[in-house]
């Protein structure tokens, strides 16, 4: 068979049956949808267009604009071993290239011809008879399809093949293309993170105690102390001090390390169900109680249970509490039964306890059984030399969240974080670091940005509440001195409670508690929005 050179450089009209809704066409678009790996696209097309086809193999190739050159991505069928070759163009035949792939320009000729007319378009190695076309998507030129076919194939029909299948050819390259880029890109943030982590010298970026050697290091020799016996132990903070990673310390370096960590937030506890959900309930003792449940101190059995803002629990469960720390036992609201449980009790607040024995609303007995062992951890802004090894941690932590290449804070980012007062602490700046790396785009941190010019900025001369001066905070009363942070906060977020600038997030609390607690101190947040 004599195979006559045809070269057209745009689709005829036709009204040939294999169209956009034709089966091949419907096959070639579930094969793009389903394979992302354009090897694997290939590998599908082949029986689907031997079917309609004398075809031995198909090649695919996309243009690689930054070399100006063809390249063999993808190659099926028996004889195809073409894939990696790279075929290069001067400028003038690349800009024609360009164009012959965009107007979806197709050949048909025998390969020694096409390649000695038009060098480049088909790999060395192809022989025989092939048809060839252009793949582009929406307009931009994406590459070349190759069919190498046996002899016999109707001329006719390449128009409507061309037609038929150029989009879902190209829509199959461009998906291989993203997930290329997406594997050099996760690629590249692995090689950084590990290059950071060497020169950290860590050996990975889970959860640790940043600061144990310097700042903490007095926190963590108590820790090593307590850690061994069943002590109860009572961590004090203020918020966002890294409470629950300290109690996940003391677990960890214990003997009940095999056993159950459980952390029980007792100021978000309903006051009607802190029976039920400290010691559990039996299967109708009230209303809506349809089966029997376990409490946390059951759950925690053999293991540490973190009893977290211990100071907001009512005098009811307090009383309870101090039964359980006495002998172990529990008893299930509506239940007749005593349970014997062997739980380590860590409790933690940021309250001033003593304070509140005083007052009549803490147990003065309760006191003395959870303050056998107490561990005060220092606030952010009393360990400053701590800043830099937790930013960087805390970046490291973003780019494995967001899957962005890991950025650390420059010279220039530690200078803010070590002017800034963090009345939030180690949670606050967790949250800048991550909010810096979220706005820099995996490219740098904006640590000024995320931190935010209101906050580093002078204080405006009219701000309603001026804070108290700092020989005259010794002698307050507790409620004074959460009246003066809530409102010094509230200064900061121009009386926002809510979102990720407002008071809550800034004190790592609830938004309904800081409302309750505001309620109580006679706090209105109004005054403290600008007009």
């Amino acid at each position: 068979m004599v195979v006559m050179p045809l070269y057209i450089t745009e689709f005829p009209s036709y009204d040939q049956t294999m169209d956009t809704h034709s089966p091949l066409s419907l096959a070639a678009w579930k094969l793009a949808s389903r394979h992302q790996g354009i090897e694997a696209f290939a590998a599908g097309l082949l029986p689907v267009l031997q079917a309609v086809l004398p075809l031995r193999h198909v090649l695919i190739r996309r243009l690689d604009a930054a070399r100006s050159a063809l390249e063999t991505v993808a190659s099926a069928g028996p004889g195809a071993s073409a894939s990696g070759h790279r075929s290069a163009f001067d400028a003038v035949a690349w800009q024609t290239l360009l164009e012959d792939c965009r107007r979806g320009a197709w050949w048909h000729d025998a390969a020694a011809s096409l390649l000695a007319r038009m060098p480049g378009r088909v790999p060395d190695g192809v022989h025989g008879e092939v048809f060839a076309f252009g793949l582009a998507t929406d307009g931009s030129p994406a590459g070349l399809a190759v069919l190498a076919l046996d002899p016999g194939a109707a001329e006719a029909e390449f128009a409507a093949l061309a037609h038929t299948l150029s989009e879902p050819l190209a829509v199959a390259l461009e998906n291989d293309r993203h997930l290329r880029e997406l594997s050099a890109l996760r690629e590249a943030a692995e090689a950084e993170r590990r290059s950071l982590l060497k020169r950290l010298g860590r050996q990975d970026i889970a959860d640790t105690i940043v600061g144990a050697q310097s700042g903490l290091q007095e926190v963590m020799e108590r820790v090593d102390l307590v850690a061994r016996s069943a002590t109860p132990v009572l961590i004090l903070g203020e918020t966002g001090t890294g409470k629950e990673v300290v109690a996940r310390a003391i677990h960890r370096r214990s003997s009940r390390a095999g056993g159950p960590f459980l952390r029980v937030n007792c100021g978000a506890l309903p006051q009607e169900l802190i029976d039920s959900e400290l010691f559990g309930h039996e299967r109708g003792s009230f209303t809506g109680a349809v089966a029997s449940h376990k409490g946390w101190f059951e759950r925690a059995d053999g293991g540490t249970l973190l009893l977290d803002e211990v100071g907001e629990l009512t005098p009811a469960a307090q009383v309870r509490l101090l039964r359980v720390l006495q002998d172990g036992s529990v008893q299930r609201v509506g239940g007749q039964q005593t349970l014997t449980v062997d739980v380590r009790v860590v409790a933690a607040t940021n309250r001033d306890l003593r304070a509140m024995v005083s007052a009549g609303s803490f147990r003065e007995d309760l006191w003395y059984r959870i303050a056998v062992f107490p561990i005060r951890l220092p606030a952010l802004r009393e360990r400053p030399q701590d800043i830099p090894a937790i930013a960087t941690h805390f970046a490291l932590r973003a780019a494995e969240r967001l899957g962005v290449a890991p950025q650390i804070p420059s010279a220039a980012d530690l200078v803010l974080l070590a002017a800034y007062p963090w009345p939030g602490n180690v949670r606050e700046l967790a949250s800048v670091i991550e909010r810096a790396a979220i706005l820099g785009d995996g490219h740098r941190l904006e640590v000024a940005q995320a931190l935010g010019s209101s906050e580093l900025g002078p204080r405006p001369a009219a701000d309603p509440v001026a804070p108290a001066p700092a020989d005259a905070a010794q002698n307050e009363s507790l409620d004074a001195v959460m009246r003066r942070h809530i409102e010094s906060a509230l200064i900061r977020s121009h009386g926002r409670i809510e979102g990720p600038f407002g008071v809550a997030a800034s004190l790592g609390i609830n938004p309904h508690t800081l409302r309750a607690r505001m309620r109580k101190l006679g706090i209105e947040p109004r005054a403290f929005r600008k007009n």
